[in-house]
C-alpha cells in the first residue's frame, strides 16, 4: 500500500489557552499531523438550524499558531459555505483544507481547484449518515480530493461514542481506493482504534483519549501500531 499511518491529536481538546505549547507537545510526542475542528453556526438556507452549534477556531487561530509550528494542519471545516473560508485559510497557513459533501454537492469541483491553488491538501468529509458512493465522484476528478474523511460520530463535539457502523465505509473506500489517504474522527482511542485500522483507515484523529490520557505518547505509539500492524493483513 502507498499510504502511511498518521496519528492527528485533536487540538480541540487542547487548551486553548496554550495552544503553542500544546502543539509541541504532541509534536514532541509523535504526533504527524494537528487536526483543527473548524465549527461556525451558520444558518442552512430553509432549513433554518446550523450544520453545528459550537463555535471553535477560525482563520486568524490558524495563522497565530502557524508563527509557532511548521506542522501539518489538518484543517476540517463543519460549515456550510467552505468556499468562503479557502482564501483564508490558505492565506494563514492551513496544510490540508476538509470540507463536508453534504455542503458542497453542487460547487466541489470549484472547492478543490481553489484549495489546490492556494496550496493546500484537498479532502473531503462524510457524516455517518451520508452514502459513500457520495464521494466517489470527487476521488475519480480529474483533480480529486486526496483524502476522504469519515466522521465517526455525528461532527460538532468532542467525547462521543464511536459508531462501529460507520466502518462499513472505511472497508469500501479501502477495497475501491488502495492508495488513498481514508481519516477517521471520532471516539478513536485504544479500544476502537484496532476496528478503525482493520477497516483500513490510515489517518487517525484522536482528542480525548490523547489529551486526557496520562501518558499521551504511549497512546499516539498505540495508535500508530495498530495502524502498522493492520496494513500487514491488507
Amino acid at each position: 500500500m502507498g499510504v502511511t499511518p498518521k496519528i492527528a491529536p485533536s487540538m480541540l481538546s487542547s487548551d486553548f489557552a496554550n495552544l503553542a505549547s500544546e502543539a509541541h507537545r504532541m509534536l514532541n510526542y509523535g504526533a504527524d499531523w494537528l487536526h483543527m475542528d473548524i465549527m461556525v453556526p451558520i444558518f442552512h438556507l430553509f432549513l433554518c438550524r446550523h450544520f453545528v452549534s459550537n463555535l471553535t477556531m477560525g482563520a486568524p487561530v490558524i495563522e497565530s499558531l502557524r508563527k509557532h509550528t511548521k506542522a501539518y494542519l489538518d484543517c476540517h471545516l463543519m460549515v456550510t459555505n467552505p468556499l468562503d473560508y479557502v482564501e483564508p485559510f490558505g492565506k494563514a497557513g492551513a496544510s490540508g483544507f476538509t470540507f463536508h459533501i453534504e455542503t458542497s454537492k453542487d460547487n466541489w469541483k470549484e472547492l478543490i481547484e481553489n484549495i489546490k491553488s492556494l496550496g493546500m491538501r484537498p479532502g473531503v468529509a462524510i457524516k455517518p449518515g451520508t452514502s459513500v458512493e457520495a464521494v466517489y465522484p470527487l476521488v475519480e476528478a480529474e483533480t480529486p480530493v486526496e483524502m476522504v474523511l469519515v466522521m465517526t460520530v455525528e461532527p460538532g463535539f468532542g467525547g462521543q461514542k464511536f459508531m462501529p457502523e460507520t466502518m462499513d465505509k472505511v472497508r469500501i473506500l479501502r477495497k475501491k481506493y488502495p492508495a488513498l489517504d481514508i481519516e477517521v474522527d471520532g471516539g478513536l482511542g485504544p479500544s476502537t482504534i484496532d476496528m478503525a485500522a482493520l477497516a483500513g483507515a490510515n489517518c487517525i484523529v484522536a482528542g480525548s483519549s490523547v489529551f486526557g490520557a496520562p501518558e499521551p505518547a504511549q497512546v499516539i505509539s498505540l495508535l500508530r501500531n495498530s495502524v502498522e500492524k493492520a496494513q500487514l493483513t491488507y
